[in-house]
């Protein structure tokens, strides 16, 4: 089911107190943060940022955004109103700052896929140079550290009920976690699980955005595959929900109760709702 439409390369789906929900319009022509209502019939424009990816708020309410045109990270009023908090971390400029997500530990953590927008959209190819990276952020004094680099497009990023951190790989369908203990990093990247189905597609297919569910799944949009891949506890594939479009790239969790899941979808433009079958497991903020 649709709950909305006539969007712009869409991504970044946040819902809002007031069951009202934000979204980045990733396309050319808009290039915005976007509101739309909470009955998906009125969009409005919150802002006009270049090319915004991701999107996070606050406790304080400012929403942050993972800017890739120029890289930067944005932090943005609820009227609109930004300015560029962060656009290198210890000297080395962001590349594609692409999603992001506040952990227990009161930081907030940026994926940047590791090449410029520019050189990637002008050809895809699996085979192009990347070097993903994971940023931690605080964003009260702006100081930052990169935790992890060389992956192969460094994509979704989300906390799960361990309060551990996984991030996925797009070029390989790879998830993998970075174990955390009383809030502080313990290691490397370790591998999770894999969203890529055996069946081929025309171009490149891999994992977008992603949440945690409260049942402790993890609810990944996997791009040109046409589905919501989820992961079981131990990583491995427990239900493909097929999604409308082709290129799902991104989710939340609908309001408490209703267990569904609020999808962005690039060949239509579009937010579809599905059934999860469960509520999502509360965000960090």
């Amino acid at each position: 089911m649709f709950f909305t439409k006539g969007l712009s390369v869409p991504e970044g789906p946040v819902l809002l107190d007031d069951q009202s929900w934000l979204v980045v319009e990733m396309g050319p022509d808009k290039g915005c943060v976007t509101c739309i209502s909470a009955d998906g019939m009125n969009h409005r424009i919150l802002a006009r940022t270049g090319r915004p990816n991701g999107l996070a708020i606050d406790r304080d309410g400012y929403i942050w955004v993972a800017e890739s045109e120029p890289p930067a990270l944005l932090r943005m009023s609820r009227d609109g109103r930004y300015e560029v908090f962060l656009n290198e971390c210890q000297g080395e400029p962001f590349l594609w700052p692409n999603d992001l997500a506040f952990g227990p530990d009161g930081m907030l953590y940026l994926t940047d896929s590791g090449i410029l927008t520019t050189e990637y959209l002008a050809a895809p190819d699996p085979d192009l140079l990347f070097d993903g990276r994971v940023y931690r952020i605080n964003t009260q004094t702006g100081a930052s550290t990169i935790i992890d680099r060389g992956i192969r497009f460094t994509n979704g990023v989300a906390f799960g009920p361990d309060d551990h951190l996984y991030v996925n790989e797009t070029m390989t369908g790879n998830v993998y976690v970075y174990k955390f203990k009383d809030r502080k990093l313990t290691g490397r990247r370790e591998y999770f699980g894999n969203v890529l189905s055996p069946e081929k597609a025309e171009g490149i297919k891999g994992p977008d955005g992603m949440k945690f569910g409260a049942d402790g799944k993890l609810y990944c949009t996997v791009f040109n595959q046409k589905d919501v891949t989820v992961l079981g506890r131990d990583g491995q594939v427990v239900q493909r929900i097929a999604t409308q479009g082709r290129n799902p790239t991104n989710l939340a969790f609908g309001p408490a109760g209703s267990r569904r899941i609020y999808v962005t979808e690039t060949e239509f433009g579009s937010m579809e709702i599905l059934n999860a079958g469960t509520d999502g497991l509360a965000l960090y903020r």
